[in-house]
């Protein structure tokens, strides 16, 4: 037990500071859940509602001059647009250059050009096209606009092909599991909950050790009897019980708030973070034993924070990486809590799914502190 001598006291000592501390607790409590209120009610990953113009030339509106007129077919063909709750008609115009003067301005993200002869094509049996320009500045909904498109146009074709009550020869019916709603929030405020944690919990060791420097007091601790493991792990327990503490409101607001069922256990998620917020607390201790100054601290803490975001799976699928980075991906803790968030939170894992998740975390916890403990044993040298 001699590598732990002065735990207990490191512990107190803490305690007492961090219960004082008012501002590292409002920090901990309120900034997580106030980002988790904007960033949950702000993003919506489905793409809904596109502002849509439209050059309608078919039928009468090419005689008559008047836009939305167009023909039965190509009323009909729009309103299918329309219907997919994909495409938000806004405009119609009335000829190719407000059509263009609409999409390089921004107003509209897709520009739909329908022919002079797109219905007496489709009455002669002829192949009819359709322009479907989209502005592809914004990568996921021009992708949106497009498979929509295509596959309104491919339903519309098989439609009038197929004979009046023939039965289709293929019929795919997919079904959406663990989030049949395509909500959201159900998605991404799982994911959203490591990242607020590691931001939070590296931030609250991450000045411990700097903040003693700053005010003198580490020269004090270097006197005494105190073992460099005893010492981290004064330092990490009562911001671990106030990160655990920290990460049950999460929950709660998560579930209550934003609505997002739980499939699994809530003991088994708790159970299996326990290990993340570990980790995160050994990173920021690490972190301040590297630092000279709060400030340094907090920059190196920044550090931290984009590659969990980029590399964790978090917002990126992992698996569609280069090869570099799916592998350092690995050496990342929020991969394995995003893991841990989604499998429990959306698809009912537990223990038996999920503990390799937080065996690789507890590792890495320990192996960080280990780092930090020797390098504040090079200090005091």
């Amino acid at each position: 037990m001699g590598a732990f001598r002065g735990l207990a006291a490191i512990f107190y000592k803490e305690a007492i500071h961090a219960s004082r501390d008012r501002m590292s607790i409002m920090f901990a409590l309120i900034m997580p859940i106030l980002q988790m209120v904007i960033l949950g009610t702000a993003i919506d990953t489905n793409i809904r509602q596109i502002p849509t113009v439209v050059y309608d030339l078919s039928g009468s509106s090419a005689v008559t001059g008047f836009p939305g007129i167009g023909s039965a077919d190509s009323r009909a063909f729009l309103d299918r647009l329309r219907n997919s709750d994909t495409y938000r008609i806004y405009k119609y115009v009335n000829s190719d250059r407000e059509l263009n003067e609409e999409m390089i301005a921004g107003r509209a993200r897709v520009g739909i050009k329908i022919p002079v002869d797109f219905a007496r094509n489709l009455l002669d049996g002829n192949t009819a096209q359709v322009l479907v320009a989209v502005d592809g500045s914004d990568s996921s909904v021009a992708g949106q606009a497009v498979n929509v498109a295509s596959q309104i146009g491919l339903d519309e074709s098989l439609r009038r092909l197929m004979p009046a009550g023939a039965a289709i020869p293929l019929e795919v019916r997919p079904k959406l599991l663990f989030n049949p709603d395509s909500r959201s929030p159900n998605f991404f405020l799982p994911g959203l909950l490591a990242v607020l944690t590691l931001f939070v919990t590296t931030m609250l060791t991450a000045f411990s050790i700097v903040r003693e420097k700053e005010r003198g007091t580490l020269e004090q601790l270097l006197v005494t009897p105190i073992r460099p493991l005893g010492l981290m792990l004064g330092k990490i327990l009562p911001y671990f019980g106030l990160a655990a503490f920290e990460l049950c409101v999460i929950l709660a607001f998560m579930r209550f708030v934003f609505q997002v069922p739980i499939h699994g256990h809530w003991s088994v998620f708790l159970l299996l973070s326990m290990s993340y917020l570990f980790v995160n607390l050994a990173i920021g201790l690490l972190i301040s034993t590297k630092a000279n100054s709060q400030a340094e601290a907090l920059q190196l803490a920044l550090m931290t924070l984009l590659p969990s975001i980029f590399l964790s799976g978090y917002i990126f699928p992992r698996d569609t990486m280069p090869t570099v980075f799916y592998l350092l991906s690995y050496c990342v803790p929020a991969t394995y809590m995003v893991d841990i968030s989604r499998g429990v939170i959306l698809r009912g894992a537990g223990l038996a799914e999920l503990w390799d998740n937080a065996l690789i975390l507890t590792v890495m916890g320990i192996f960080v502190l280990f780092l930090a403990a020797r390098r504040f044993r090079r200090m005091i040298v």
